[in-house]
């Protein structure tokens, strides 16, 4: 759809990698595609990607339409078309840009010229949309597509995904955002001393027969070990079905983060 040094858009009905695996570094940011297997009974591909890159930000936004690609790609143009206004949110001081690019994102969301495109749609999107700015990372999410942070501290605890898989919540001819009170979860989370890695994914991994990434730990392994083409190799050797997209990007913080007073 458009790519320039700093912003890429994707939407698998334009390119569908179905049998095919596609990993692209995008800047700072990693992006995987694999449309599924043919011999499982693909032939589409419904799934979308935006990365947009500023000085000291990075932001990605990954959907996973169902029924036809058009609510993803509907999303995706109207992401696009306010993408000045998104990157001035995002330029502007860390105390002041997640609360502007949230206001941003509801105002775009909610837009009725965009809600009635959306109710004439075939079919809706899950959608999330993860900013790392400073030492944060701010996530909004609609539907089942999963955010983690793998850093050690916090995998010793039992703690990677960012947010909770929403099965009944869609942007396109369903559509949450119509609803009198719009249905979306949202947070911040301050990273962690060190390299972080943030990853995103759509469940074609996390569904892939004989789940083999069905735990986030299994996820981090294969990442330290083989990255995405590991990821990619082996649900493809599995015969997933359903397509799978992902970024993924490292993130390294000097500063100390927060901790308990009594240590």
């Amino acid at each position: 759809m458009q790519t320039t040094q700093s912003s890429y858009y994707w939407v698998g009905s334009d390119e569908p990698f179905v049998d095919t695996k596609q990993i692209d570094q995008i800047g700072r940011v990693t992006l995987g595609r694999f449309g599924g297997c043919s011999r499982s009974g693909q032939y589409k591909n419904e799934d979308g990607a935006a990365i947009l890159i500023g000085d000291d930000w990075e932001m990605t936004v990954v959907l996973d339409a169902h029924k036809t690609a058009d609510s993803a790609a509907l999303v995706l143009e109207q992401l696009a078309q306010h993408e000045s206004r998104i990157r001035t949110n995002l330029d502007a001081p860390l105390t002041e840009a997640f609360r502007r690019i949230e206001t941003t994102v509801l105002d775009l969301f909610q837009d009725p010229d965009f809600l009635a495109a959306c109710a004439m749609l075939q079919g809706e999107t899950a959608c999330l949309i993860a900013v790392r700015k400073g030492r944060f990372i701010w996530w909004f999410s609609v539907g089942d597509v999963v955010l983690y942070l793998f850093h050690p501290e916090l995998m010793n605890m039992g703690q990677a995904a960012l947010n909770q898989r929403q099965f009944y919540e869609w942007i396109g001819r369903a559509n949450t955002f119509a609803l009198p009170v719009p249905s979306y979860a949202r947070g911040i989370r301050e990273l962690r001393q060190g390299e972080n890695q943030l990853f995103v994914t759509t469940d074609g991994l996390l569904e892939c027969p004989g789940t083999p990434y069905v735990e986030a730990m299994q996820i981090d392994k294969a990442l330290q070990s083989g990255g995405v083409e590991e990821l990619f190799a082996t649900i493809e050797a599995l015969g997933v079905r359903d397509s799978t997209t992902v970024v993924t990007w490292r993130v390294t913080i000097e500063e100390h983060a927060t901790r308990p007073s009594d240590t």
